[in-house]
Order: C-alpha cells, then sequence, then structure tokens
C-alpha cells in the first residue's frame, strides 16, 4: 500500500524565503512547474489517499507533444470494465484540524462489461495544482465502471509531464486539445467528452470548454473564482508567517511574466465571456475556494448548470466524497452527455464515506 499526501497547494510558491521576496522572484516562482520543486518544499497536508502500488501499471503510460511553448504530456487510458471500486475513510481532529484518509480497492484488470467494447463517451480528468493524474484515479476508476473512457493526465509542469512554467489555464486548455487530436487521431476519442477537474483543474476545465467544441460538459470541483483570492487564501491557511504584501506583490507581477491580461487568470473573467453548462460542487468547509465563490461561478454560467454543496467536505477532501457525488454526477454525465437518464447498475455499490 503506498499513501500519497495531497494538497491543492501552490505552496513551493509561497514557501520561499522571506528575505528575497521581491515581485519578479515571487511571480517566477509562482510560474515556475510544481514538479520542479522537491518534494519536501510541501507541508503535510491533510488528507491523504491510499491505493496498491500496482494501480497505475494496469494502464500505460503513453505521451503527446503539446505546445508552444512545447511539453509533453503524460497520460493513461483507463477503459470501461468492471472494477469494483471499494472505497472506505477515516476521519480525524489534529491540532483542530480536520484529517482525513481515503483507501481505495478495486480488481485488477477490470473484467470486461456491457461498456467495454463501445464507451459512452470520453472523461478528461484534471488533477489539482501540485499533484498529478494519481489524484484522480479514483474517480477514473468509478467512472469507467460506469461506461465511460477515462483519460488520466499530467498537465504540464506536474507529474511525469514536462514544461518549465504553468500558465494558470490560459495555454494549458490548448494543450489539452491537442490531446484530444491525439486521441482522435489513434482512434480513441468517443463522443461526447466531458471535462471533469478538481480545484486548478476544475478551472482549467470551465475555461477549456469555453474554447473547445468537443467538451460538451464540465463537471467542477471547488474551482477558483480569482486566482489572487486562491492564492492568499492557501498563504493564510498553510503559510501564515508569509507576509501578505509579498505574495500580492508576486501576483501584481505575475501576468507580466506570463504575458497574459492580468484578468485572464480569473475564471470568472471566462464564463462572464463565455458562459458554459457545468455541474459544480463545493464545500461546506472549504476555506480556500468557499462555497460563496463557487456560487459566483454558478451565477455567471449558461443556463442548466447546477450546483452542488457537500457539508462537512473541506478543500482538500471533498473530491472523494463518493458517496454524495457519485449519484449527481452520473446523472450529469448520462443527461449531458446525450446517453438518455440511465444510471448504471453499480450506482449505489460504493462503500460511504463517513464524515465526523
Amino acid at each position: 500500500m503506498i499513501r500519497q499526501r495531497l494538497c491543492w497547494l501552490l505552496l513551493p510558491v509561497l514557501l520561499v524565503l522571506s528575505t528575497a521576496g521581491c515581485d519578479t522572484f515571487m511571480a517566477h516562482r509562482m510560474a515556475q512547474a510544481p514538479n520542479t520543486y522537491p518534494e519536501w518544499f510541501a507541508p503535510k497536508a491533510p488528507v491523504a489517499v491510499a491505493f496498491s502500488p500496482k494501480f497505475l501499471t494496469n494502464f500505460p503510460k503513453q505521451f503527446v507533444e503539446v505546445g508552444p511553448p512545447a511539453a509533453r504530456l503524460c497520460y493513461r487510458i483507463v477503459e470501461p470494465a468492471d472494477y469494483h471500486l471499494e472505497i472506505s475513510s477515516t476521519n480525524w481532529l489534529e491540532d483542530g484540524r480536520k484529517q482525513f484518509k481515503f483507501t481505495f480497492h478495486a480488481d485488477l484488470p477490470g473484467g470486461s462489461n456491457v461498456w467495454t467494447s463501445a464507451p459512452r463517451g470520453t472523461v478528461v480528468l484534471l488533477h489539482g495544482y501540485g499533484l498529478a493524474q494519481f489524484s484522480m484515479a479514483p474517480w477514473a476508476l468509478r467512472l469507467a465502471q460506469a461506461g465511460w473512457r477515462c483519460v488520466l493526465v499530467d498537465l504540464r509542469g506536474h507529474g511525469k509531464s514536462t514544461g518549465k512554467r504553468i500558465y494558470f489555464g490560459v495555454q494549458e486548455a490548448h494543450d489539452l486539445s491537442q490531446l484530444l487530436d491525439e486521441l482522435a487521431h489513434d482512434g480513441r476519442l468517443d463522443e461526447p467528452v466531458a471535462a471533469f477537474g478538481e480545484s486548478y483543474g476544475a478551472s482549467l476545465a470551465l475555461r477549456w470548454k469555453t474554447v473547445e467544441p468537443r467538451v460538451r460538459t464540465v463537471v467542477a470541483i471547488t474551482p477558483y473564482a480569482g486566482l489572487s483570492n486562491a492564492v492568499l487564501n492557501l498563504c493564510h491557511e498553510y503559510a501564515g508567517w508569509m507576509p501578505k504584501t509579498f505574495v500580492k506583490a508576486g501576483l501584481k507581477k505575475l501576468p507580466s511574466v506570463l504575458e497574459i491580461p492580468a484578468d485572464e487568470l480569473d475564471t470568472t473573467t471566462e464564463l462572464a465571456r463565455r458562459p458554459v453548462t457545468a455541474l459544480f460542487v463545493a464545500g461546506a468547509e472549504d476555506k480556500i475556494t468557499p462555497a460563496t465563490d463557487v456560487e459566483q461561478l454558478r451565477a455567471l454560467a449558461a443556463p442548466g448548470s447546477e450546483l452542488i454543496v457537500v457539508p462537512d467536505a473541506t478543500h482538500e477532501a471533498v473530491t472523494y466524497f463518493f458517496a454524495e457525488l457519485v449519484p449527481p454526477v452520473l446523472t450529469w454525465l448520462s443527461g449531458a452527455g446525450g446517453q438518455g437518464n440511465s444510471i448504471d447498475s453499480h450506482a449505489g455499490a460504493d462503500t460511504p464515506i463517513s464524515s465526523q
């Protein structure tokens, strides 16, 4: 069993020496690829996922060249099959902060099911900042079990993908369209296509749909409305010793470093300009992207969008509240994907995640 600590972070960005906190330095650190930071930079996160180390080996790594700027994305395809995913969790308080551990078990390789030869569509799963495709692997299994071909991807500058810097979704949206081109070329793109993301990946999913007509719908778990507010909230939660003036200076300089207009970094700008339909998910105890911020995005989204607020869920944990999220997500994908309103026969088979 391996244990991976999770956090949306931007913490490598924030954990720099305060004496070196000039605006240009901070901005370059914010844009630096997260996978170039040493692991010890990241603090202990309040969420952990556990699964067999053999899991990812069942789905071979593949790569696609994207850009410019040039990068090489690592991705894996999880085909529809009966994986019999089981989930258990524990929750506790540590120094007054909620801690979660989620454990996943599945039968690998999975047995063929009715969808194996004819997937219902394709779901591209997008992880949070500082994470990698492993963080979305449980959802890939669960959605594949329901008939969807799932694509796990390391975004540029994350996991096993390359890229010297990140662009907070502006360039990454084009990367993902190039990934779809690769899948289509290889005959592995079954439409409709859905984008499913958490946090940084959720904001990217919303942005991607505004520029990619092949993406039919979006599931956005705790997307940020404004980048600056999210970073400042992270600083408050995980690096309270860092003077806000340094962080604000870096945020002010960031658009010029990336050569992107400042408001283009905010999800609100994209949705106000080009509203899209999406299923939004917020955690009632989220201190990074509060439910009010997610509600702001839902209000900007196209008619037909929906919002789920999960009780007792923090920003880091809400993605794994499967008992609360699996039924509405499956319904959303089925309805928006043009596959009728049928829900797969295993919709209630997940082990409920306890919350205390």
